[in-house]
């Protein structure tokens, strides 16, 4: 898999210290919209390799993170630039969908991965 978990001790490192913009993924086990993103995600971080970091954070083991951002509803997928975030998206959603909500944030909308 080519995203990376993380934890809420980890988050604000993370965010402080990448370059490169951050999708983080918040979700549960108990979710089924964040079980049908997974290959999704992949999809996307495998096509913008070096471009994007996609992260994960699962919200029922480690809850501070989404509590302080301001998470809502799951799944969640925030962008962030420079430790901010850029672009939220609340809901699952298609590879397509994806690269569309965040394509400006990261590259030039002509990474569509098909």
């Amino acid at each position: 898999m080519a995203t990376k978990t993380i934890t809420d001790e980890t988050l604000e490192t993370v965010l402080k210290e990448t370059e490169i913009p951050v999708i983080i993924d918040f979700w549960a086990e108990c979710c089924g919209p964040c079980k049908q993103m997974v290959p999704h995600l992949e999809v996307v971080s495998e096509n913008l390799t070096g471009k994007v970091k996609i992260l994960k954070i699962n919200v029922d083991e480690k809850p501070m993170a989404a509590s302080k951002i301001g998470v809502r509803g799951l799944p969640t997928l925030m962008l962030f630039k420079v430790g901010s975030i850029a672009e939220p998206q609340v809901g699952a959603m298609s590879v397509a969908r994806i690269s569309e909500r965040f394509g400006q944030h990261i590259w030039d909308k002509t990474f569509l991965p098909y």
